[in-house]
């Protein structure tokens, strides 16, 4: 069986599925993000324009591109912290913004200093009670229901990411690796049925990306969620994958691995000659993609098809 049968097979499977993320308040004939010829505007700068793209509940995909081109910002319109300046987008039946308490959202890395002492198991839990102000009530964790099945919640997700040996321990004092592990649980904490990820593989040596990635894949199978990654480098992630969205020069393209990064699909949306290589071990590489302008470098997202 060839890896995009692999994938297709693990998709369907995640779709049939009615784990914990598959709730009764999205209805799932419906994808779980849709954009319409959506644009973003930031200032006077059309960062993407005419995006179009379709995920449905269960599929793991990923938007890619070279740095600069609108990636962070088509996360940040799909969460609702940035309005669309043309085109319409739904998020889990709702418009951007209005179903956050379904969405795990993990920003792009945060760096913990070293001399930080607030434990792993505190940074999983404010995925659960961040929101809340002040100090609770003396015995309100005790004998609450809602907070007994929080600490329950917690402790499932440090499992499921395995980091239970290492939550008790200060954030700062374990590893890059370990730490994003903690953040994915963190971001777990509610069950989501969407789970955002932006660049959670950056600046990860190339064993924790592998490590991670296939804790994603894990966790989109346990908790039947669906996920949207972004990313810079397709290889760590390459073979789980359902489909990809690639940003480039203001516009996207959708599709299976297959049908978007090849030579064709990447030379018409840059406009210019590009080349996909294969490597013998099975990774692709890019070759001829122009860098995107200076005063994108801000770093953003987007998630298209033309």
């Amino acid at each position: 069986m060839s890896s995009q049968e692999t994938r297709t097979k693990r998709s369907m499977a995640r779709r049939g599925t009615s784990g914990p993320g598959a709730t009764s308040t999205t209805r799932l004939s419906e994808p779980a993000v849709l954009f319409r010829d959506a644009a973003v505007q930031l200032g006077h700068r059309t960062i993407w324009s005419d995006v179009n793209l379709s995920v449905e509940h269960g599929e793991f995909v990923a938007v890619l591109g070279p740095n600069g081109v609108g990636k962070s910002t088509l996360v940040k319109a799909a969460l609702g912290l940035l309005a669309l300046s043309a085109g319409s987008a739904v998020v889990l039946g709702q418009p951007p913004g209005h179903a956050g308490h379904h969405i795990g959202y993990l920003p792009q890395r945060r760096s913990f200093d070293k001399g930080l002492r607030v434990r792993g198991i505190d940074v999983v839990r404010l995925g659960a009670d961040g929101e809340r102000w002040g100090t609770p009530l003396p015995g309100i964790t005790r004998f609450s229901t809602s907070r007994r099945h929080e600490r329950t919640r917690v402790e499932e997700v440090i499992e499921l990411v395995g980091a239970t040996e290492y939550a008790h321990r200060p954030i700062g004092e374990v590893s890059g690796g370990e730490q994003q592990r903690l953040l994915i649980a963190q971001a777990l904490v509610r069950r989501p049925q969407l789970l955002v990820l932006d660049e959670p593989l950056d600046s990860l040596d190339l064993p924790n990306q592998a490590a991670v990635a296939a804790l994603i894949e894990q966790v989109c199978d346990a908790e039947g969620v669906t996920v949207l990654i972004v990313a810079h480098d397709v290889n760590p992630i390459l073979t789980y994958l359902d489909r990809v969205v690639y940003i480039a020069r203001g516009g996207a393209v959708s599709g299976s691995v297959g049908e978007v990064i090849t030579s064709e699909t990447l030379t018409a949306l840059y406009d210019t000659p590009i080349e996909v290589l294969h490597t013998s071990d099975g990774r692709l590489v890019v070759v001829g993609q122009p860098e995107a302008p200076a005063h994108h470098s801000d770093r953003h997202t987007g998630l298209p098809h033309r």
